[in-house]
């Protein structure tokens, strides 16, 4: 009992002797930081004293001695050892940072090295509810009188994946123009430092530090830009390049403006070395990733060789020679430099027949660019030094069609992709293509908090990341009511997004692939489907009118406009498809058309005009985007065929699925692990065979070549089924297009009562969406 007693009052006194950090509305806050620290460190300073000012209306007083809040990087700053804390976890990490109350009621922020300091910083600002997209998409802080972090107050954190970050792409619609027509006007088509400073700002926010500039011909390259380098070295980013754009040379806008001769490697050595060799003197003393090796000027197969031996030689000679000049002019130790290599479309073919990569080089694998991961790391590419990465797609100009416009990619889908990367080994680099990074803003931050910390967003799952993201920026009350909303219309669109809703393609040389026509849809499924899309555009409003006015400005990029402009999109397709046939009025298409143009314009008017020319609802003007023509069908529409029974993967009688969160058309898609079995029910089959139709996630193989299950019928000899695709094959567009690949399998059904259909994974990566019978 004495001994309980005493417990309590050391326990009581204790506490006493460890104080609060308290901050106060309007009471300056002093920081203590070396002046010695470097530059990404001060950028990340001057950001959270704009964030003070916001939140709690106080200035920043940064001095090189003492203060409030101490912050320093290990081996560089003599202010962490006067605090006395243990920083021993930080040894050998790279870009983590400790924050922790210290006994007199200040906080320390510790970072292992500049990076990690600096990812110190913002997370303070994080706390003091801050969003990372308060400037990208107004989501304006609310004032707080008072900030405190309790006494024992401690956070350690580090990277799961040491490279982070964006890729600006198809930047031809929105963000080129935005940036040189408005943010920062200027006599050419160019993204500037000033447009970046804000770009590499959100990334500091959201703890990336790795940028692909945009590289189409229509905007001025990065480094041909004045400024940008320097904003880069600001921000402590490394710049590196996607798969055609090797030694971070933009060859697609840069080679007709510094090259000579054609762009290549086996008649023009000598001009494309000169190519490489001066930017790489020029940047040298920066931090860039050096992507290796050489494709076309632009995104096609290099010049100069034709088959797949004769492409694999030029690159031996390639890989050699860029990476003599890295050891020249970057660091006489090659291996330390960081160096990607991007096995991308036919390049891969040339990977696959024994191009050797230096082993320090990390390989980057990528998604078929509808977010479907075409390779997995075998055993020996996970052990190589260099890693390996990933190349992602949230946003995609291309064949079969581009979805370039309303960021309605499935959180669950990329969620699923990229935690199974990260398990095979992907573990090095992180790159995710954003198009003009607005609207995906939230595909974004899910990718990026995935690359930070991977196994805290597994532990929540991406229904309460998503509940807490919406929280964050609208409130509690709201994100409730909101989160079915965005659940239902990513859901909606991962069954077929807005920008494919009027069943044409791109990039195919028969016109009939130009011209809008009918989904093989029944007029049931489109009524349900437009009656679904109507009831979210219904509460979006609802929403909005009773939010507070400092947040309506980023509800309307974040939801409304979105949601929305997805609901009119389907309206004006499927409300035309029903008029072909007589079964709707014209003029509910052209209405829908008009909405969209309306709610553009609104969009683009927000903040006085800040977004002008942001938003464009019908980039590269695809038939798509058009007012439907009024036309009449020739053929009659598709009539709904019931199924006797429909399930999805999760109504299995017995058997053990991997259920992936908000997965597939039901959100109850399932993972079936190789060698084994998952069984249905069904009772009472009049007839002497059942058809079955298996919906499945189109992903690619993971261990082998192929992806098979076999399907039987009590105790029927199984019928094995493959589904695998190959490149771009008709059988992939239509797949990628709907999110499912479907096989059909008659089995003979014996009589009796009740029956079993039973469904065995022979590979891994089988996914089961939906099954039907009739």
């Amino acid at each position: 009992m004495k001994k309980g007693i005493l417990s309590l009052f050391l326990f009581l006194i204790t506490q006493l002797c460890w104080a609060q950090f308290n901050l106060s509305s309007g009471k300056s806050v002093k920081v203590a930081c070396d002046n010695t620290e470097e530059k990404v460190v001060h950028t990340a300073l001057d950001l959270l004293s704009r964030d003070f000012k916001a939140v709690l209306s106080a200035p920043l007083l940064v001095d090189d001695v003492q203060g409030d809040i101490i912050i320093g990087t290990v081996g560089k700053s003599p202010l962490i050892a006067k605090t006395g804390v243990d920083i021993s976890a930080l040894n050998g990490q790279k870009q983590a940072f400790l924050l922790t109350v210290l006994p007199d009621g200040k906080l320390l922020i510790a970072g292992s090295d500049q990076h990690g300091t600096a990812y110190g910083i913002m997370e303070l600002s994080r706390f003091l509810g801050v969003s990372p997209w308060e400037w990208w998409a107004d989501v304006i802080p609310d004032k707080k009188t008072a900030f405190t972090l309790p006494s024992d107050f401690k956070t350690l954190q580090s990277p799961s994946v040491e490279y982070r970050g964006i890729f600006i792409n198809d930047e031809d619609w929105g963000l080129m123009p935005w940036s040189s027509k408005n943010y920062e006007p200027a006599d050419q088509q160019q993204i500037g430092p000033k447009t970046n400073r804000r770009i590499f700002e959100l990334l500091l926010r959201l703890r990336a530090n790795t940028y692909w500039p945009a590289m189409h011909e229509c905007t001025l390259p990065f480094f041909l830009t004045k400024g940008n380098r320097e904003v880069a070295e600001e921000f402590g980013i490394f710049i590196g390049s996607s798969h055609c754009e090797p030694m971070v040379c933009s060859a697609a806008g840069e080679w007709r403006r510094r090259g000579e001769g054609d762009y290549d490697y086996v008649n023009n050595s000598a001009s494309v070395y000169k190519f490489w060799e001066d930017r790489v003197k020029e940047v040298a003393g920066q931090e860039n990733i050096y992507t290796l090796g050489m494709r076309g000027v632009h995104d096609g197969q290099m010049q100069g060789a034709k088959t797949v031996e004769e492409q694999k030689a030029v690159l031996e000679r390639v890989l050699k020679d860029q990476r003599g000049l890295l050891e020249k002019y970057v660091n006489k130790d090659v291996t330390a430099i960081p160096q990607a290599f991007i096995p991308y479309k036919e390049v891969l073919d040339i990977y696959n027949a024994g191009l050797q990569v230096p082993d320090d080089v990390t390989l980057i694998w990528c998604d078929d660019n509808y977010g479907y991961i075409r390779h997995f790391p075998t055993p020996e590419e996970q052990a190589r030094k260099g890693g390996n990465g990933i190349y992602y797609h949230v946003s995609y100009w291309g064949r079969p069609h581009d979805y370039l416009w309303l960021g309605t990619f499935s959180p669950y889908l990329l969620y699923q992709q990229m935690k199974l990367a990260y398990d095979r080994g992907i573990q090095q680099m992180w790159v995710l293509n954003v198009g003009d990074i607005k609207p995906a803003e939230y595909q974004i931050e899910l990718f990026l908090d995935m690359a930070w910390n991977i196994e805290q967003v597994a532990k929540e799952g991406v229904t309460t990341h998503l509940q807490n993201w919406l929280g964050r920026e609208f409130g509690n009350k709201y994100a409730e009511t909101l989160l079915p909303v965005m659940q239902e219309h990513y859901r909606l669109a991962y069954i077929r997004k807005p920008e494919f809703m009027g069943n044409t393609r791109e990039e195919e040389r028969d016109p009939v692939y130009k011209k809008v026509k009918d989904l093989p849809w029944s007029e049931q499924i489109i009524r349900e489907r437009l009656k679904e899309y109507a009831t979210l555009s219904s509460v979006v409003e609802e929403v909005e009118a009773k939010l507070p006015a400092n947040r309506k400005d980023a509800y309307m990029q974040l939801v409304k406009y979105p949601v929305q402009a997805a609901d009119q999109m389907n309206r004006k397709l499927l409300n035309a498809q029903l008029a072909r046939h007589g079964k709707a009025d014209w003029e509910q298409s052209d209405a829908a058309f008009d909405s969209i143009a309306s709610l553009t314009r609104r969009y683009n008017a927000l903040q006085n005009g800040k977004w002008i020319h942001m938003m464009d609802f019908q980039p590269r003007k695809l038939p798509v985007f058009k007012r439907v023509a009024h036309e009449t069908a020739i053929t009659p529409m598709v009539k709904e065929k019931t199924p006797a029974y429909k399930w999805n993967a999760m109504d299995c009688t017995t058997g053990n699925p991997e259920h992936y969160e908000g997965l597939g058309y039901e959100g109850k898609a399932a993972g079936i692990g190789k060698n084994t079995s998952l069984t249905f029910v069904f009772n009472d089959w009049k007839t002497d065979s059942v058809e079955v139709e298996i919906r499945l996630l189109p992903n690619h193989p993971m261990d082998e070549k192929q992806l098979r299950f076999t399907l039987s019928v009590d105790k029927s000899a199984p019928q094995t089924v493959s589904y695998e695709t190959k490149g771009r094959s008709e059988e992939w567009k239509e797949n990628v297009l709907r999110n499912q690949a479907i096989r059909k399998v008659k089995l003979p059904v014996g009589k009796r009562k009740s029956h079993k259909l039973v469904i065995k994974a022979l590979d891994e990566g089988i996914v089961l969406d939906q099954i039907m019978l009739y």
